[in-house]
């Protein structure tokens, strides 16, 4: 699978940057799926500085998105998207393979 099966909305671009320019010695936001949740899988969020060997790399506008190979297969196909709304800002993932997901969006079911 290739990185342009996952893609960054702009406004995600965006916030990341301003993230990151505001956290010393973190380089990019790492996009994680783990087992757990109310619907069986969640996504996690984590700054790091470097990215290791098995990572796709997602990039737009100057910041890097990060996904290990074992994370990439559950994101296929997805846009990560960030929204300001009124219950609060988020990272989001649009992901086009889950069949059902909590409230808050973190977790899902494929």
């Amino acid at each position: 699978m290739s990185a342009a099966t996952v893609t960054l909305s702009a406004r995600a671009a965006k916030r990341l940057s301003q993230i990151l320019e505001k956290q010393p010695g973190k380089a990019a936001l790492r996009v994680s799926v783990v087992g757990g949740g109310c619907s069986g899988f969640s996504y996690t969020y984590d700054l790091v500085g470097e990215k290791t060997d098995d990572d796709t790399v997602v990039a737009r506008d100057g910041v890097e998105v990060l996904i290990d190979s074992i994370s990439l297969p559950f994101l296929e196909g997805s846009e990560i998207d960030f929204v300001d709304d009124l219950i609060g800002q988020s990272f989001q993932i649009n992901n086009p393979n889950a069949v059902a997901a909590c409230g808050c969006g973190v977790s899902f079911t494929v």
